[in-house]
């Protein structure tokens, strides 16, 4: 029986620490470069939540948008609109179809949701705002969307949204559609 060549590379010693050392190096740049973007994925995600309009990273902060004045000489029809991305999993609708608001108030509206599974569930709710360019305008300070809902069998609850349409909203927008669209994440909470 033949010995296994202990250096099946055909490299010198010299040359096989120099590969190794290499390799060694670069595993240690990648691994520094990964924790780099990992830790800049943050802020990263914040400000294209910003700059997009979405997500509403101000109330997940805890600062609530405070209006500077109530505009009382205007009024824009805010319409919920809802729908349900996991067929037969929720009930899910607004307790009403609109609101007249004034712009710079903090109004509440509901939204109800039932699992109509026989099992335990979760919700995610994802909003979007209508027209795309009016949502930088639409500040929600309390949402059921910032967060999972869970379900026991059969369950069904008002769920709250608190929110202030900004008086600097452009005069030709008077309709805003705050729309929801219900997941059931019941398989990736379970992860």
């Amino acid at each position: 029986m033949e010995d296994a060549d202990p250096n099946p590379s055909g490299l010198s010693k010299q040359q096989q620490r120099r590969a190794n050392r290499s390799l060694t190096n670069r595993l240690l740049v990648m691994t520094l470069g990964s924790f780099a973007f990992g830790w800049a994925l943050i802020p990263l995600y914040d400000v294209l939540c910003k700059v997009a309009g979405i997500g509403n990273a101000e109330a997940k902060a805890g600062r609530a948008v405070a209006a500077e004045h109530v505009d009382p000489n205007r009024l824009i029809t805010i319409e919920f609109v809802t729908n349900i991305a996991s067929v037969g999993s929720y009930d899910f609708h607004p307790n009403v179809a609109s609101m007249r608001i004034h712009p710079g108030k903090l109004y509440d509206a509901t939204f109800f949701a039932q699992n109509l599974t026989t099992g335990a569930s979760v919700a995610q709710a994802v909003p979007s705002i209508s027209p795309g360019g009016a949502a930088k305008y639409f500040h929600k300070t309390e949402c059921f969307c910032f967060s999972p809902q869970r379900f026991a069998p059969g369950e069904g609850r008002d769920m709250p949204v608190r929110f202030i349409v900004d008086p600097q909203l452009p005069g030709n927008v008077d309709k805003l559609t705050l729309a929801y669209a219900i997941y059931d994440t019941t398989q990736t909470a379970k992860r």
